[in-house]
């Protein structure tokens, strides 16, 4: 069995990486055999749906599947067959990171069928999605995440499955918060909360992989 960890973050070993590579420690807790892989999205050229159609066309034969040859598609190809995804964004301007967003493009749009009738055969595997953000649990549902983030999880549901999610709030951003201008954060508390919360949240990115290979293996 193989699952991936999708990484919208363009850093590589600060808190949405961690949480992703917890994950997938979850997945081989359960599944010791299982291949677990992460994929940095910002190491990879890419661009979002091109808008083809190449993906809709009538008796086409690339219907239900993207047909931009960059060096996205095979990586592309081999997520769509996994047992199992785990995607995770910092939250940018309210919003998940752009590369995220290209990614999920190219991930859903070909297996959405623009008809009543028709259909998409593909693969439907369980997935789970971790959002990281400077701001507050309060804080967020007063800026409208959680509507936002609803929004792109309901469609993966009726694509594919209803992924589970984690907030992870107020982090702890820079490693050394003196070498920039970050006056309105209070470092002191910031490093606190890392101290005693992100443990905590790395517990239930752990218990999300450990979910998402059960869920694999009784399906």
């Amino acid at each position: 069995m193989k699952f991936f960890a999708i990484n919208g973050s363009p850093r590589k070993v600060f808190n949405t990486a961690q949480l992703l590579d917890k994950s997938l420690e979850g997945i081989k807790s359960v599944l010791p055999e299982a291949e677990v892989e992460r994929i940095d999205l910002y190491d990879i050229p890419f661009n979002g749906c091109k808008s083809c159609f190449a993906c809709k066309k009538v008796n086409g034969r690339h219907y239900g599947r993207c047909v931009y040859n960059d060096d996205f598609k095979p990586i592309l190809n081999k997520i769509t067959q996994s047992d199992g995804l785990i995607l995770g964004s910092p939250v940018y301007f309210g919003d998940l990171t752009g590369n995220m967003r290209c990614f999920l493009e190219r991930f859903m749009f070909p297996f959405l069928a623009y008809s009543t009738t028709e259909t998409v055969d593909h693969k439907r595997m369980p997935l789970a999605f971790i959002y990281t953000m400077n701001v507050s649990d309060e804080a967020s549902f007063d800026l409208g995440y959680h509507d936002l983030f609803d929004k792109y999880e309901s469609v993966l549901e009726r694509l594919f499955t209803k992924p589970e999610h984690l907030y992870v709030h107020e982090t702890y951003q820079f490693s050394d918060y003196d070498r920039y201008v970050s006056d309105i954060f209070d470092e002191k508390e910031r490093r606190i909360i890392h101290e005693t919360r992100f443990p905590i949240d790395l517990e239930s990115a752990f218990k999300i992989g450990q979910n998402i290979a059960k869920r694999a293996k009784k399906d």
